[in-house]
């Protein structure tokens, strides 16, 4: 997992670019839901990794 602010953020915005507001008419749902908890995990893991580098690197 890259802990690249940069990659991250190109990461994140390639999931959520091609999702209507969820409001829009006809949109699902649960397919908003889904792309976002990705999202979600993404970001979770790339804090994780950070916290890994901190502890193995301040060591």
């Amino acid at each position: 997992m890259s802990t690249d602010p940069d990659q991250i953020r190109v990461e994140i915005e390639a999931l959520l670019a091609d999702l209507p507001a969820a409001h829009a008419p006809g949109a699902d749902v649960e397919a908003i839901a889904v792309r976002l908890e990705e999202a979600h995990d993404l970001l979770v893991q790339a804090l994780e990794s950070v916290e890994r580098g901190q502890v193995s690197g301040g060591a």
